[in-house]
């Protein structure tokens, strides 16, 4: 009688599960919060493009520019909000000295944001390139290329359309 011999191969089938489960969580994981900060640092000002309902939105004619601002006397259009002397909005290759604009009034200061599509597409300019950055993860990380065209193909959109409506 020959005796058992133990087994030379060892499974590993156990362990390649367990990794490849750790790989997709992390790389899920990296994914979502990259999305979840570009929702972040787009809603910080889309907020007040987006719900317009009971702020104070009127024009702004720019009248100087700094290094990252540019001011200019504020006109209101909507009921009860009140002219200003001066008021300060984000200075960007679209905002230009002697044009006039659309604005939102930020509550609780003299800042203001743009207003209409350019204003909505301009503040979820952050999105569009988290959606690129994620793509990248989704892809390399997930092996979902598909889904990784779809949200890079949505990004550039997104930043394409608010170059050309800015």
């Amino acid at each position: 009688m020959i005796p058992a011999m133990p087994s030379a191969v060892i499974s590993h089938r156990g362990t390649e599960t367990a990794l490849r489960f750790g790989r997709l969580a992390a790389m899920g994981t990296v994914a979502a919060l990259i999305l979840i900060a570009g929702v972040w640092a787009s809603w910080g000002t889309a907020q007040y493009v987006m719900l317009t309902k009971g702020r104070e939105r009127g024009t702004v004619e720019v009248t100087r520019c700094g290094a990252d601002t540019c001011t200019g006397p504020y006109t209101p259009v909507s009921p009860g909000s009140q002219p200003r002397e001066s008021v300060v909005i984000e200075k960007t290759v679209a905002v230009r000295k002697g044009q006039t604009y659309s604005v939102v009034m930020k509550p609780g200061g003299s800042d203001v944001v743009r207003s209409g599509p350019g204003g909505v597409l301009y503040s979820w300019a952050p999105m569009g390139g988290a959606l690129l950055l994620a793509s990248v993860v989704v892809a390399g990380g997930l092996g979902r290329v598909r889904a990784a065209w779809v949200m890079a193909g949505s990004g550039v959109a997104l930043l394409t359309a608010a170059f050309v409506v800015i």
